[in-house]
């Protein structure tokens, strides 16, 4: 009886080819741009962590408690030698470097700019930031020359220098609040998508930058980098409470960027949104091409029942044909989506310069594809399809045969 239903439903779709074949390609569309949708998600979650995290951020940070909200010269980590060597012995940090943050000021013979000042070691830094890969004049730092600093293409256009020109930086020291000045050259020029950091940032070496705050061997920062991006999204890791001792605190990319965490939380749910939209607009054009099929076939459905088929058997022969059109419209939607998703994924979407909630794109969004999104969404477009069958089998299980046989005349 079931193997009669299915070559049935098969022969009734396609007595119309042309509208089954609209319809099938309304449904895979539906079923494409959910599939694309959610491979353009995850690539965008992706880039955005990728890009948050590599570019200075780091997958966590070190800092003494306060620093972050009062940005103080003297509020410097405790116990450093204790952290950094229990850093070494960490299985799940890969790289960490330290760093010296302060605000000043940098100024040039044509000009004067406010900047965030960052003293850094090259060595090390160079694996937590993408600052040496973005350098496009010059170079990062050169060897044994305590009086390079390295600015944005931004800042120097501010300041209207180039490269090996001299400029001026000052800030207050630690403590006492008296301003120290040095001059230095400008030894590399770096460019980023992030014009926040093209135009605010300058980077010196970390002991000229201890020695002009009065610090000693302190830092203000110590950023890290995990085996695994996911240790860093695991709040129940036990080093964030490792690491927050001694007035210090640990704290990972998705609390140093709250902003992008609730991002990537709405992407779950505006996927859902999507599905829920695709799915009510191809919903109406199932029904519709379900109904016209039925309404051509009024006087066979009235014989049916005129010889004593059943209002159920006559509502599985419409659920079945809704069943063949959502396995037709399956194949065609997901040989479409992963044809496009495969495109995409090589040639990439360009998205660089467009910022969004603080984190400025610099790279390429490549749609990720998994094998969830050929198995669920495919479920789902049947499950709905058959759900949308339901009121026409309705309709044709409460025809009477009289009313059918007369409107097929």
């Amino acid at each position: 009886m079931w193997l009669i239903l299915v070559k049935l439903a098969w022969r009734n779709i396609f007595r119309n080819k042309r509208r089954t074949l609209i319809a099938a390609a309304a449904i895979g569309i539906g079923l494409t741009a959910l599939i694309f949708i959610d491979a353009f998600m995850i690539g965008m979650e992706a880039t955005m962590v990728r890009t948050a995290t590599a570019s200075f951020l780091g997958d966590a940070q070190i800092h003494r408690e306060g620093f972050r909200d009062e940005q103080e010269a003297s509020l410097t980590i405790q116990a450093l030698d204790e952290v950094t060597t229990s850093l070494d012995g960490e299985a799940i940090v890969q790289h960490w470097t330290q760093r010296v943050l302060v605000a000043g000021m940098i100024t040039s013979p044509a000009n004067v700019s406010a900047i965030n000042l960052v003293g850094v070691h090259p060595p090390t830094e160079k694996f937590l930031s993408l600052i040496d890969d973005a350098i496009t004049e010059g170079e990062y730092f050169e060897p044994d020359n305590s009086r390079d600093v390295v600015i944005g293409a931004k800042l120097a256009e501010i300041l209207e220098i180039g490269l090996g020109d001299r400029v001026v930086v000052t800030v207050a020291q630690a403590g006492t609040g008296e301003l120290s000045q040095e001059m230095f050259r400008v030894s590399g020029i770096y460019h980023f998508a992030d014009e926040g950091m093209n135009s605010g940032m300058a980077f010196i070496l970390i002991q000229k930058a201890q020695e002009m705050l009065a610090i000693g061997k302190d830092v203000h920062e110590i950023a890290i980098k995990f085996t695994a991006i996911a240790y860093a999204q695991d709040s129940t890791l036990p080093f964030w409470d490792t690491y927050s001792q001694h007035g210090n605190e640990a704290l990972s990319w998705t609390e140093l960027m709250s902003q992008l965490t609730i991002v990537l939380e709405m992407t779950t749910y505006s996927k859902y949104i999507m599905g829920v939209i695709l799915f009510a607009v191809v919903v109406f054009g199932i029904i519709n091409t379900l109904f016209m099929s039925l309404y051509e076939r009024m006087f066979e459905f009235g014989v049916l029942r005129a010889v004593g088929t059943r209002p159920f058997g006559m509502a599985r022969v419409v659920l079945f044909e809704a069943g063949a059109l959502a396995i037709v419209s399956i194949i065609l939607g997901t040989i479409l989506g992963f044809l496009l998703t495969a495109l995409l994924a090589h040639t990439g979407i360009d998205y660089t310069g467009i910022e969004m909630m603080g984190v400025t794109m610099q790279e390429f969004i490549r749609p990720v594809m998994t094998v969830g999104q050929f198995i669920i969404y495919p479920i789902w477009v049947f499950v709905f399809t058959i759900i949308a069958g339901l009121y026409p089998a309705w309709h044709v299980a409460k025809m009477a045969p009289v009313d059918a046989m007369r409107r097929s005349f």
